[in-house]
């Protein structure tokens, strides 16, 4: 089971984007959008909902009025100031530390699970696709893309399918981390300015931590092509894969206008830059099977 990555330093470099022309071009593969706290892969790839499941993670403290003596012991034991002088409990100050529901001689205080957000399995043009949408201001976000990440492992063996194409989140936190650890390739998207450099450096360690194979692709290469060559010489001189660049096209935005990959919008200067990183991406995961 190969698996691929796409993972930038920050958001705007153009992942999605590659990642849903990858989708037309790839056979027989399943699609991962683990970019949960922003998702987007779906506003191009028009996917059919076919199941829909509540994502549960982490507690929260609530305080029954009916068994609460009113003593305070929880007030003086919060230190996010979560619990107010009524004794009632802010949700969103809540940290689910769980030190109120141990320290309540009462046994007042509630600690349900709490109810994170939604992952779905969905059917698109291109493919089944496995994707989540985390609740607002919700967090354990890296817990919900390594759940989206089994089950998109488990959709492909169960259809026997081959290949993952993993649109991951931006830069180095959590949800990267969940999304890297175990891929069998990352590819990194960057562009060429003093930010990108600095945000590829970072993302390259991380999945060189990990031990995973990284390659690097530049977008919009040509509005400043010096930095475009100093990306190259940075990756034949850490040992990453180059894998080429793109060029700044606007049936890129066009293509997105109409819901569509750059692919499918028709010939241009971006679709034949797509198409040339994709083959030596594939080809060299192929060659990375053990």
């Amino acid at each position: 089971m190969l698996e691929l990555v796409v993972v930038s330093g920050k958001g705007g470099t153009g992942k999605t984007s590659l990642v849903g022309a990858f989708a037309a071009l790839a056979a027989e593969k399943v699609l991962c959008d683990a970019d949960v706290d922003a998702a987007d892969l779906h506003l191009i790839l028009a996917p059919r909902i076919v199941a829909r499941n509540a994502f549960w993670s982490g507690r929260k403290a609530v305080i029954d009025p009916g068994r609460c003596t009113r003593c305070g012991e929880c007030l003086q034991w919060c230190r996010f100031e979560a619990i107010s002088t009524d004794l009632v409990v802010d949700e969103l100050s809540c940290e689910g530390c769980g030190v109120c529901v141990h320290f309540c001689p009462a046994r007042a205080v509630d600690f349900p699970e709490n109810n994170c957000g939604e992952w779905f399995v969905s059917e698109t043009p291109f493919g089944p696709m496995v994707h989540a949408k985390l609740g607002i201001a919700e967090e354990n976000s890296g817990k919900l893309v390594s759940l989206i990440r089994r089950e998109a492992r488990s959709l492909a063996e169960s259809r026997g399918l081959g290949l993952i194409l993993t649109d991951g989140p931006p830069g180095i936190g959590c949800p990267v981390i969940a999304s890297v650890g175990g891929a069998s390739a990352v590819l990194a998207v960057t562009e060429p300015t003093v930010s990108g450099k600095h945000d590829l450096k970072r993302v390259a360690d991380l999945a060189r931590h990990f031990g995973v194979p990284v390659m690097v692709c530049v977008n919009k290469w040509d509005l400043h092509p010096e930095t475009a060559d100093e990306m190259e010489r940075f990756c034949r001189n850490e040992g990453h894969r180059f894998v080429g660049r793109l060029p700044f096209d606007p049936a890129f935005t066009r293509a997105q206008i109409l819901g569509k990959t750059i692919v499918e919008y028709g010939d241009c200067p971006g679709k034949e830059a797509v198409v040339s990183v994709w083959e030596k991406v594939y080809g060299l995961m192929r060659g990375t099977r053990s």
